[in-house]
């Protein structure tokens, strides 16, 4: 039976070569595209799920709301950890780590190396995450002081074959030397956090701080399994008031209630940890997480291909039951029951289903390294190859077979005998509704995918010509000066004289990119409990003119007053937000030094500077202070001819003072391209998967019209006869379905100025949606439908009329 069922299918795939083609590509297509994503999903999905405890693990994050700002930060006060794991017996384990940030020359012997993936954390680190140690004890390794664990390939890279266990290695930036207790293997690409070295936190003087107004201690807890850590979040909501409010009662002047009074707010909160990728809006995360939203996205547009691919196979299938009438007649003449007609059809469904499926496994192969290049991630069709995803594929094939084919089965099979084979067979008006709301649907979902995409490249657009405040064309930045030591100023001055540097500035703070950041809690002169979270930079008097900003009051710093060193430079946001508005210069700021009572600097303000982007457009401008300090960073502002010649020279000059490490730089405008990569990368891919879903769109509507000029082959030899041009015939053949085209426009536009519109929310800064996006989305979607459905159209009127009348 199964035999006869394949070559009967077989045969009809040859017999109607277009519609098999056309089925079989769509549906390749949409499997195609819906596997991608799904690796794209589950690689995003399973980030921190290597550790055995991960269903366990929460991290202690930091949030409140002070002035107006919404503070939201991933690390806490030193002390925490400890108290929560004596004040609440839920949690078996607390750990900490703490991130050095640029680490600079390690050395071991004749070989030296610049490092950066670097970080302190407690003893029983390695019982909290799973990262199984090749060498050493994970209960002991950091134990002592000056110990320091390495990955695998670290241990490669400095010792070769040699044991690295109990050797020396040199930290130059921190002046001493840390013995090697223990390698462990690689840390997944699916981490939160990727370090290559793990030194012991008693090295760390902050960790053994009391303070709760200040601390950058990634925390984390280990709780019982099963046990639903939103309890533990509840019981937090008096941590800080136990802890914190005598300390801030005597660093500012008011206890905690007596702050939260004044409309502010801060408290504790607990993170899944296998939520801390997806969902990562931070201001200090370890590394660049990936968004929620994304996923959500991708997954429906994942199910919307499918779907699309499984209705081009209904529609097809159903429109061209006319050629099969005969066979279903005679079958039940002979003696088929309609159940065995289902199971021939549904047959002929699911092998085409496989054959899609084999097809879609290798676009899969050829397009996965340009998806990777794309999206920067390492997928592998292999990750489908195990035991369990070949069954899920085997009975996705099915299914999808199954549920393709099930309508087109249940409508041939219930053709009447007698009629079919009487050539009274009419194709039933609800068959025709049921088609023409497929593709509504189609192309519904192909335009919300098209206005997706434009609205994406106009906020892109948008983000690349915004004024930021400063100017980032032509800015070099050279961030490991401090390298140089004395030297630097040597550096600086030789570059100043060079007729190509247009100015430069001594300081590592810039507004886009890897950068320095301090931030303190300010208040106005007279007023201790009107405090504000500040950033703070720390500039000299090139900064202003070498990146472009401009004042609206006041001065710049002069090397002409040496009491500038006690003067600030605020901008706008800060200004306004203490009241002070045009009147700022002369005013007084204060900032907290420590937690001790009364220990707080005092700056005067000499300028204000505008308002200018010195965090990614999705968070609004915050108060900003500059003082007057050097900082080892060297920002040069150069002209447009010959940009290598300069940087090939500040290279000579680098390795002439005998530097052992590598010379680096970056531009200002590449690192701000950098800042919203993820944003580039989605719109690429989002404008790759509207064009393959308007392409298996378009290939359904071209086997409907051709399906249609087929059934009306008569008809328009009639009309051609009867004197019918060729765009008459046309417009006939198109009318029907360029309205539908239209419908699906009409039901689209509300949902996706919805859709995009939330999206946009997401960015402090962004664009309108216009109507003209929906113009241009309209007209581009009609226009490939129209051009779709022409080839075919025209095709057909251009046909002789005498060989269509004599078609029976």
């Amino acid at each position: 039976m199964i035999k006869n069922y394949f070559k009967i299918a077989w045969r009809n795939l040859l017999k109607n070569k277009t519609f098999s083609i056309i089925n079989i590509l769509g549906l390749a297509t949409g499997i195609a595209v819906c596997l991608i994503i799904v690796l794209f999903v589950y690689d995003e999905l399973s980030y921190d799920r290597y550790n055995e405890k991960a269903s366990q693990i929460v991290r202690v994050t930091f949030g409140g709301k002070m002035g107006g700002e919404v503070m939201k930060e991933s690390s806490v006060m030193a002390p925490v950890a400890q108290a929560m794991l004596n004040d609440y017996p839920e949690v078996e384990k607390a750990t900490r780590l703490h991130s050095n940030g640029m680490l600079g020359k390690i050395s071991y012997g004749n070989k030296n190396f610049r490092e950066k993936d670097f970080a302190s954390v407690d003893a029983n680190f390695f019982e909290v995450f799973t990262l199984p140690f090749i060498a050493g004890d994970e209960k002991t390794a950091l134990t002592e002081p000056n110990s320091v664990v390495i990955t695998e390939e670290i241990a490669k890279k400095y010792f070769g074959e040699e044991d690295p266990m109990g050797k020396l290695l040199e930290f130059s930036s921190l002046g001493t030397t840390k013995k090697v207790t223990g390698v462990i293997k690689n840390i997944p690409l699916n981490s939160h956090f990727h370090f290559d070295f793990f030194s012991s936190m008693t090295d760390v003087p902050e960790a053994r701080s009391d303070s709760y107004l200040s601390g950058s201690f990634y925390t984390y807890l280990v709780l019982p399994k099963g046990y639903d850590y939103q309890k533990l979040e509840a019981k937090l909501s008096t941590f800080l008031d136990k802890y914190m409010s005598s300390q801030m009662k005597v660093a500012m002047g008011m206890n905690i209630q007596e702050f939260r009074a004044k409309g502010n707010d801060i408290s504790l909160h607990l993170q899944p940890l296998t939520a801390i990728h997806l969902r990562s809006d931070f201001t200090n995360g370890l590394e660049p997480g990936g968004n929620i939203q994304y996923v959500y996205i991708f997954s429906a547009i994942a199910i919307f291909m499918l779907l699309i691919a499984c209705i081009n196979f209904m529609n097809l299938s159903t429109a061209g039951a006319s050629k099969r009438a005969k066979e279903v007649g005679m079958r039940k003449v002979m003696g088929s029951s309609p159940f065995d007609l289902i199971k021939q059809f549904l047959f002929e469904s699911v092998f085409l289903a496989f054959i899609a499926l084999i097809i879609g496994l290798a676009l899969v192969k050829l397009s996965l390294p340009i998806f990777n290049q794309l999206a920067d991630k390492s997928l592998s069709l292999n990750m489908l190859f195990t035991v369990s995803n070949i069954i899920i594929l085997i009975i996705s094939g099915l299914v999808i077979g199954v549920l393709a084919g099930s309508y087109p089965a249940l409508f041939l099979s219930s053709y009447q005998p007698l009629a079919v084979l009487k050539s009274k067979f009419n194709a039933n008006q609800k068959n025709v509704s049921l088609r023409s709301g497929l593709v509504v649907f189609q192309f519904f979902v192909s335009v919300l995918l098209i206005v997706g995409t434009i609205v994406v490249y106009k906020q892109l657009a948008f983000i690349q010509n915004k004024k930021l405040g400063f100017n980032k064309e032509q800015v070099l930045v050279l961030r490991n000066t401090y390298l140089l030591g004395d030297k630097k100023e040597i550096l600086k001055n030789e570059l100043a004289n060079d007729p190509r540097v247009l100015s430069i500035s001594n300081s590592a703070f810039v507004p886009v990119g890897p950068t320095n950041s301090n931030m303190a809690s300010t208040f106005p002169e007279g007023d201790k409990t009107f405090i504000r979270r500040t950033n703070i930079y720390e500039v000299d008097e090139k900064y202003l003119p070498t990146l472009g900003m401009e004042l609206s009051s006041g001065r710049n710093f002069s090397k002409d007053f040496p009491t500038d060193s006690a003067g600030v430079i605020v901008n706008e946001s800060l200004a306004n937000l203490y009241g002070w508005g045009e009147n700022a210069v002369g005013k007084k700021i204060n900032y907290f030094t420590s937690s001790e009572e009364n220990s707080f600097s005092s700056y005067q303000v000499l300028g204000v500077v505008k308002d200018f982007n010195f965090k990614s457009l999705h968070e609004k401008i915050g108060p900003m202070m500059m003082i007057l300090r050097h900082s080892p960073g060297l920002i040069i502002k150069v002209k447009p001819t010959d940009v290598a010649g300069l940087i090939s020279l500040i290279s000579q000059k680098w390795e002439r003072f005998n530097m052992e490490e590598a010379f680096s730089y970056s531009f200002l405008d590449d690192d701000f391209n950098k800042v919203y990569s993820s944003e580039q990368k989605t719109g690429k891919i989002l404008g790759i998967f509207s064009a393959l879903t308007i392409f298996v769109a378009c290939l359904g509507l071209f086997g409907l019209v051709t399906f249609t000029a087929e059934q009306r082959t008569k008809e328009i030899g009639v009309r051609k006869t009867l004197g019918a041009n060729v765009s008459q015939l046309v417009a006939l053949l198109s009318g029907y379905f360029l309205k539908l085209v239209f419908i699906a426009c009409l039901i689209a536009f509300p949902l996706a100025w919805f859709a995009m519109n939330k999206w946009l929310q997401d960015f402090a800064y962004h664009i309108n949606i216009s109507v003209w996006i929906f113009v241009v989305a309209g007209l581009l979607i009609l226009t490939i439908a129209m051009i779709t459905i022409s080839f075919q159209a025209i095709k057909a009127a251009l046909a002789n009329p005498i060989k269509s009348l004599r078609t029976e």
